[in-house]
């Protein structure tokens, strides 16, 4: 029988499951997203736990007849790799990942929710960075950081460069598209209004060396939409375009200062495809020198295909 790595993530968006071979390929996955009521911004971390608890076994039963033998258990339980780092919902998937592991008998291995995001950044994007020490942009609903990375055998020393100081990206994007009538997650559906602008509306950025803010940009957003002096696609677009240019600014920044320009940038917000292109064309010209790597869009949200990678890699050091 074939031996699998079960990876466990359960985040403030998204319950998923993962089996990798030993190999490091996909062999069954199962992630759900966790249900708001419209007009809602997000979930109380209690609701978050609740739905975690009633959809891990349900996710589990529909890789049933399982044909692998779990040869190991990883999981996030943290957000992010510094001290004090915590947030309820990850003790849901570390409690079902310890039930499991102890019934099956196999080790179970820990990492967290932003080494997660930039493993499946690394493995599913169409070329990772070719040096061991890089930049990640890890842009998320509840994370929106510069971070240096150097990878060890089995993760990653992290080096928190700076961040937002006020709201993340994916928390801007969330407020203004709840704001426009949009579901949450708004992510896919602002994206997909801001293909239709035709207008040059734009809000300014607020960037001082390698940390940001956002606050004052949903202000003026916010105090549009009431207004309605845009129209909804323009301001769309220009939520967009102020995240794009504050990256663009800090990580214009992090070259003068003489770090890495090799960027890998992860989470949710990654997806955008304006935003890609936006950095890419911008980033990578000749007069700045980046080289920029995106996660496949599938992976660039919560998942547990990034926490099974990990997962292998101390099972393989363990062995």
């Amino acid at each position: 029988m074939k031996q699998a790595i079960l990876g466990i993530d359960t985040s403030n968006y998204r319950t998923s499951l993962c089996l990798i071979d030993l190999q490091g390929e996909i062999l069954a996955e199962k992630k759900e997203l966790l249900s708001v009521k419209q007009g809602k911004r997000g979930l109380q971390q209690s609701e978050a736990v609740f739905q975690h608890i009633k959809r891990l076994p349900e996710l589990a039963e529909s890789f049933y007849p399982l044909e692998y033998q779990i040869a190991a258990v990883a999981v996030s339980t943290r957000p992010r790799p510094v001290e004090g780092s915590y947030m309820p919902v990850f003790r849901v998937g570390e409690s079902w990942a310890r039930g499991v592991a102890g019934f099956l008998k196999v080790p179970v291995f820990e990492t967290t929710h932003q080494e997660m995001h930039i493993a499946a950044g690394e493995y599913t994007a169409q070329k990772r960075p070719a040096h061991n020490e890089f930049l990640a942009v890890h842009l998320s609903g509840g994370t929106s950081e510069l971070l240096h990375c150097r990878r060890k055998r089995d993760g990653y020393d992290i080096q928190l460069l700076g961040g937002t100081l006020d709201l993340h990206a994916g928390q801007l994007i969330d407020r203004i598209g709840v704001a426009l009538g949009l579901p949450f997650p708004a992510g896919p559906f602002l994206e997909k209004l801001g293909q239709q602008a035709n207008g040059d509306f734009r809000v300014p950025s607020t960037v001082k060396g390698y940390d940001f803010h956002f606050s004052g940009a949903e202000t003026q957003l916010l105090k549009v939409i009431q207004t309605g002096a845009q129209s909804p696609e323009n301001i769309a677009r220009a939520t967009e375009q102020c995240i794009a240019n504050t990256l663009e600014k800090v990580i214009r920044y992090a070259a003068q200062q003489e770090k890495p320009k090799e960027l890998l940038i992860v989470g949710g917000v990654a997806a955008n495809t304006y935003m890609k292109q936006r950095l890419s064309k911008r980033l990578e010209h000749l007069s700045v020198g980046c080289s920029l790597y995106f996660a496949d869009p599938a992976y660039s949200g919560d998942n547990a295909f990034g926490v099974a990678r990990i997962g292998l890699d101390k099972w393989l050091k363990h062995e």
